[in-house]
């Protein structure tokens, strides 16, 4: 029996679907999972027939494949990595390759790659999105790691990978060590924003205008077929206008605390550790974690007030309104995250992409939209943009949907729904505009309780200056500030 291309190891939903995948496009693919009976469930069931060597144990799962090896880890992120590599180390030898496909930070995969180079071995850290059907019929997905492990994989990964409409893999080398987990976990940020953003927009339909499901479910399925044309408003879209066997509106009986699985938050905090506002993304995991309190808000509902008005105006042209509210906030999220990625693509060294990177999200991902392609094209057309906002077409994007989106914030606040992350996106834009913000206060503030000093509008920058506020304190200063 001939070798298999490449192993891998976990046969959780999208192991196993990737698994199927591998197969379809001529790939032999060895698999071992730590519950072996899962591994003969597996070969059995979906896999009977097909290329798919089933192995019992890491050594066993070794020996079947072609040199290098190529050994794909499908696990839950952290610790349990770290064991699944052990355990294989000892049947590899160097040249052989690692991969790491789950949801692990992209600080481990940094120290992966390093760690995995002394002993010879290659590491791949990569991010795949598209959940189970993505997986199974074309995920967009995010490699980094080590860039001599890149050739070996690259067949595989970009035969089994979405397609533009062009043709083109949504799969490319992203950059040195943990380069592609990294863009993954913005890739998740930006998804985390999209949800919530959507999601608000749902409650002023329902709590605002007190739409049907079936009324919102044609709105979205409009929406669908223009600028917000993407994978999370057909969802969307399809929610709302399912029903279960009894006719029922399945997603009313949903509890409405919602889940999240780190990334959200990990992308908040890369946010704060290099100083940029991710505010949308943010506010996004704030919400689910309100959302959470939900005894907390039950009681509340009966003790706290809110405006108790109700919406009187045109619903037709209010559907207007969300629909480029809703654009110009997503445009609004991406344009944070791709700041983000500058930053600290540049301080790790990466070198990113970003035009690559907006093609490798055009199709297979979550957060798959129309807009991915503008996106491309102007980092095309200037790789230096410092932020999207700068580029022309969005430029015209929120000009041309501003007015709306200041009315849906409006209306939203005058009827005391909450719109955390599409109003942080309207404060951030405002913000970002703005040439001269209250800063200027914030630092005297600052240097009034702890002499943290402060740079002047009449000197060079990098100057900075205290002032003894008081009259009872010294001439000595803090250490200077960063952001």
């Amino acid at each position: 029996m001939s070798k298999a291309d490449i192993g891998l190891i976990g046969l959780a939903v999208m192991g196993e679907n990737l698994v199927l995948n591998m197969e379809s496009h001529g790939f032999t693919v060895a698999v071992y999972n730590r519950t072996t009976s899962r591994v003969d469930e597996f070969v059995a069931g979906r896999g009977a027939g097909k290329n798919i060597i089933g192995t019992h144990s890491v050594e066993e799962l070794c020996a079947q494949l072609e040199r290098p090896r190529r050994v794909m880890i499908m696990v839950k992120a952290g610790t349990v990595v770290d064991r699944v590599i052990e355990s294989l180390l000892p049947y590899l030898e160097p040249g052989d390759i690692v991969i790491d496909g789950g949801n692990s930070q992209f600080q481990d995969s940094s120290r992966r790659t390093a760690e995995l180079e002394e002993k010879g071995i290659l590491f791949i850290g990569t991010g795949v999105s598209g959940g189970e059907e993505g997986a199974l019929l074309g995920p967009s997905i995010m490699p980094g790691g080590n860039p001599a492990a890149w050739p070996h994989v690259k067949p595989i990964f970009q035969a089994i990978a979405a397609k533009t409409d062009a043709g083109e893999p949504c799969c490319d080398w992203v950059g040195r060590g943990g380069a592609g987990h990294f863009v993954k976990m913005v890739h998740n940020g930006i998804e985390y924003g999209d949800m919530q953003m959507i999601c608000e927009i749902y409650q002023v339909m329902k709590a605002g205008l007190e739409l049907s499901n079936e009324e919102m479910h044609e709105v979205f399925a409009r929406w669908n077929t223009g600028v917000l044309d993407s994978y999370l408003v057909e969802i969307t879209r399809d929610i709302l206008g399912y029903r279960d066997e009894h006719g029922e509106a399945t997603l009313d009986y949903i509890l409405d605390t919602a889940g999240q699985k780190g990334t959200g938050k990990w992308t908040g905090i890369a946010a704060l550790d290099v100083g940029q506002p991710l505010t949308a993304i943010a506010e996004a995991v704030f919400a689910r974690c309100l959302s959470a309190l939900k005894d907390e808000r039950v009681a509340a509902s009966d003790v706290l007030d809110g405006p108790g008005t109700v919406f009187d105006g045109d619903r037709a042209a209010m559907f207007d309104d969300l629909e480029q509210a809703l654009y110009a906030s997503k445009i609004i999220s991406y344009a944070q995250g791709y700041q983000l990625m500058r930053a600290v693509s540049e301080e790790q060294d990466w070198g990113l992409d970003f035009g690559a990177v907006a093609l490798m999200w055009r199709g297979g991902c979550i957060i798959r939209s129309r807009f991915l392609g503008n996106i491309r094209d102007a980092f095309v057309k200037d790789p230096e943009l410092p932020n999207l906002l700068m580029d022309e077409f969005f430029q015209q994007a929120i000009e041309h949907g501003q007015a709306a989106w200041r009315r849906v914030v409006s209306t939203a606040v005058r009827l005391g729904i909450p719109m955390p992350a599409i109003s942080a996106a309207l404060a951030y834009y405002d913000g970002y505009r703005t040439d001269r913000l209250p800063a200027n206060l914030l630092q005297a503030q600052r240097d009034y309780f702890g002499a943290h000093t402060y740079e002047r509008i009449d000197r060079p920058r990098g100057e900075f200056f205290h002032t003894n506020w008081t009259g009872r304190g010294g001439t000595t200063a803090s250490s200077t500030y960063t952001v």
